[in-house]
């Protein structure tokens, strides 16, 4: 049973936000995975996408493992480093504005035992 490890880091996309994607593909196939990610109007699903493809690649050419074994073990958003600026408001006063950034891991697995 092998795994194999995708991660993508420092994404310019709020961990919660990509958290409501990566919970939809979560414990599904490679191709259902895929067509819920290509059809998803989500920002955070095109760097989702990237990740699963990456993570595809690595099974593909590093393991030589088939695709349609295939299928996502576990994927984790964590939270990346935060960008603080500041924004000019009324009076000489200035509100934070914080950039958020995120990192995904996905895990693949085949379903042999």
């Amino acid at each position: 049973m092998a795994n194999v490890i995708a991660k993508s880091k420092n994404l310019r996309v709020s961990a919660q936000k990509a958290r409501l994607v990566a919970d939809q593909i979560r414990k599904m196939s490679i191709s259902s995975a895929l067509d819920t990610l290509s059809f998803s109007n989500k920002k955070s699903a095109v760097f989702v996408l990237k990740t699963l493809n990456s993570a595809i690649a690595n099974a593909e050419n590093n393991l030589d493992l088939d695709i349609d074994d295939l299928s996502i073990k576990s994927i984790y958003v964590d939270e990346g480093r935060t960008m603080k600026r500041m924004k000019a408001r009324a009076k000489g006063r200035s509100n934070r504005i914080l950039k958020r950034s995120c990192h995904i891991s996905i895990v693949l697995t085949d379903n042999q035992e």
